[in-house]
């Protein structure tokens, strides 16, 4: 439970070295650059825009690349492939890149080109295609489909709705006869005819035809629909024999996945060195850098740099109006809950780092909510599986995420024992249904059976909450302390434990209260008369001092009135508890189903042990998935609303230093015979 403590760094250097400096404080990780520095007739920043934006353009142009060809040759990665980390190359690699660099560019955007050329070739075969599908009822007609007609005649080429016979066309058209009409395709949709009249009788032929819903072809073309059928089907052929080369093409540019690859994460570094160098003042010959750095980190660093160029570090103490970066650092118990810390909020000023305590209820609270040792056994095998073969190439994240959910489950079996829950009771059921054996259960729980006493249940979970509260509470004492405001640990914390103890104390002794929650509690009358004393005297404090900040005195107790109405908020934070409840049982419950189902399946001769195995695997398998999802939403819930609610605001921002922040490769040093060193 700890941050470290931050420094100011100034670096002075000249800027011949300003690669080779940036290089190194990149590697190392352990600055966070900063504009804290202003403008002047000598220093300046210099414009990087267009130097960053050229990087931003390759780093899309590979990473639409990589897409392309993972679409067309695809990799062979296993479903485990997440956990083999970022490849490690030598920074000898790194530094040889240039050389190939623009042409590895090229072929990303050749890759992009050729799919774009395949794009624009699907869509003219689409377009052609719906052209071959106007003109192919046309096939049968031997003149252009523009055709107009003669010097005495006028044609009428287009398409009539539904089936028509000729007789019927012509006997529309007897009163201006001669018409010559022929039906060049009919089906029961459309008939497409050619009519030919003489030019006086054009205007009542025309007429005729659109009180028939005659209409011209969408498309026409100057040469007769045969010919122009086998133009469009050949330029199909073409482009179709386009796509297939583009194709190829693209497929043979797999050789070069590893350069994009590592261009992508090339130009992310230089990027990232750009915009370091922004942030930097620069004069004709001397460049300087500000930021802060790890107290601890701040004199390997400096001498290091002293070392290796000329070079002036100034390290100093971090001012009041600095926004000065939180970095925590905890054990390899509480570290995994870091993540989860900073999902809500990093610690802001004055506060302290609640991981720690965090991390001890979060795992007692999720393992209570899954409570099935079968599924905390299966948590705990994969989980260690992963941590143990993978132990040299999983990443600093995923290692802490394996190592939560490995504590989780952990914490999952204990309370699975405690409750006498193994997938459930299909220990019991295997037992009645392949053995006949009646004398259950197999394994009896450490304590009870929460289904059996659903009460005593609910009783344990509130007061689990209400230890979980009052320790929050307990840390904002210790946050005062730190801050050493001794009175606000009398005010804001030590009257509220008066009036929430005494408050519990004088409620469990009411028959009412017992009785609903199926205890029996024998309680002195001198501890009762305590309690009362304690929980009034802790209002009259909270009423006469949670207002303090004001000068007017009622509206002091009036503030301090409306905070004593806070005590409503801590029985709903306490009731809020039940979920523990209601999870815990949801798990047991659907869990005692599957196995009742497959039990049922399970009594059938010869196939009844196979059926019985599928059902039970398959109905826990997606028990297993809904109830751990819900574990881990619901503790994370119960930490940030109800615990961080009595002492923990937040509003800080996460150290994030000037690294080698890749996707793909993460570099060393140092590289031989195939070890790194």
């Amino acid at each position: 439970m700890a941050m470290l403590q931050m420094q100011r760094i100034f670096i002075y250097a000249l800027n011949k070295d300003r690669k080779q400096i940036l290089e190194l404080l990149q590697r190392r990780g352990v600055v966070e650059t900063a504009d804290m520095l202003k403008e002047d007739s000598v220093f300046h920043h210099s414009d990087v825009s267009y130097a960053r934006a050229s990087f931003e353009r390759n780093i899309a142009a590979s990473k639409e690349a990589l897409d392309i060809l993972k679409a067309y040759v695809p990799e062979n990665n296993s479903i485990l492939s997440m956990l083999n980390g970022r490849k490690v190359i030598s920074t000898e690699i790194y530094d040889t890149f240039g050389s190939k660099y623009e042409s590895v560019v090229k072929t990303a955007n050749k890759i992009i080109s050729l799919s774009k050329k395949i794009a624009e070739n699907k869509a003219e075969i689409i377009k052609l295609q719906t052209q071959i599908e106007i003109i192919t009822p046309w096939i049968s007609l031997d003149i252009p489909m523009n055709f107009t007609g003669t010097k005495h005649t006028t044609a009428f080429i287009g398409t009539l709705p539904k089936a028509w016979t000729l007789d019927a066309i012509y006997e529309k058209l007897a009163e201006y006869m001669p018409v010559d009409v022929d039906i060049i395709s009919s089906s029961k949709d459309m008939t497409c005819i050619f009519a030919l009249s003489t030019k006086d009788k054009r205007e009542g032929v025309y007429e005729i035809l659109r009180g028939m819903d005659f209409s011209y072809p969408n498309v026409t073309f100057d040469q007769a629909p045969a010919e122009q059928l086998d133009y469009l089907t050949k330029l199909q052929r073409e482009a179709e024999e386009e796509i297939r080369s583009a194709e190829e093409e693209i497929k043979s540019c797999v050789e070069f996945r590893e350069d994009i690859l590592f261009l992508h994460d090339y130009d992310t570094l230089r990027s990232e060195k750009y915009e370091v160098i922004g942030n930097s003042l620069q004069s004709e010959n001397v460049f300087v850098l500000n930021g802060f750095i790890p107290e601890r980190e701040a004199k390997d660093l400096s001498e290091e740099l002293n070392s290796k160029f000329d070079i002036e570090v100034e390290i100093s103490k971090t001012r009041k109006k600095d926004n000065v970066p939180v970095q925590l650092e905890n054990n390899a118990f509480s570290a995994p809950m870091e993540s989860t810390l900073v999902a809500f909020s990093a610690p802001g000023k004055g506060e302290i780092d609640p991981t720690m305590v965090m991390s001890i209820f979060y795992y007692l609270l999720f393992g209570l909510m899954l409570s099935d040792s079968g599924y905390g056994l299966m948590i705990v095998a994969v989980c260690s599986f992963c941590l143990i073969k993978f132990k040299d190439k999983l990443e600093l994240p995923m290692v802490k995420t394996l190592r939560m959910y490995l504590i989780c489950g952990v914490s999952t079996i204990f309370w699975g024992i405690v409750f006498g829950s193994y997938f459930g009771d299909l220990l019991d059921v295997i037992s009645v249904t392949f053995f006949g054996n009646t004398a259950l259960p197999i394994i009896p729980p450490l304590w009870f059976y929460p289904v059996e006493k659903p009460m005593l249940m609910l009783t344990f979970s509130m007061a689990f909450g209400v230890v979980h509260l009052l320790t929050g509470l307990g840390m904002k004492a210790y946050q005062y302390a730190r801050n050493k405001d001794y009175i606000g640990i009398v005010y804001d914390v030590v009257f509220w434990y008066m009036l929430l103890v005494g408050g519990i104390i004088s409620l469990l002794s009411m028959d009412m209260v017992t009785s609903i929650l199926g205890i029996s509690v024998n309680i002195p009358e001198p501890i009762l008369k305590m309690a009362g004393i304690l929980a009034a005297l802790g209002a009259i404090g909270i009423i006469l001092t949670n207002g303090r900040e004001s000068k007017n005195p009622a509206k002091r107790v009036l503030k301090g009135l409306y905070s004593l109405y806070g005590v409503s908020g801590y029985l709903s934070d306490v009731l809020s508890y039940s979920r523990l409840l209601a999870l815990g049982l949801a798990t047991g419950v659907i869990c005692s189903v599957f196995n009742k189902m497959a039990g049922m399946v399970g009594s059938a001769k010869i196939i009844g042990p196979f059926l019985f195995l599928l059902v039970a695997v398959a109905g826990h398998l997606l028990n297993f998935a809904i109830s751990a999802l819900g574990a881990y939403v619901h503790a994370c819930r119960l930490q940030y609303v109800e615990f961080f609610g009595k002492f923990y605001e937040g509003g800080g921002r996460m150290f994030k230093p000037f690294h080698v922040n890749t996707k793909y490769y993460k570099f060393k040093e140092n590289i031989k015979d195939g070890n790194i060193e």
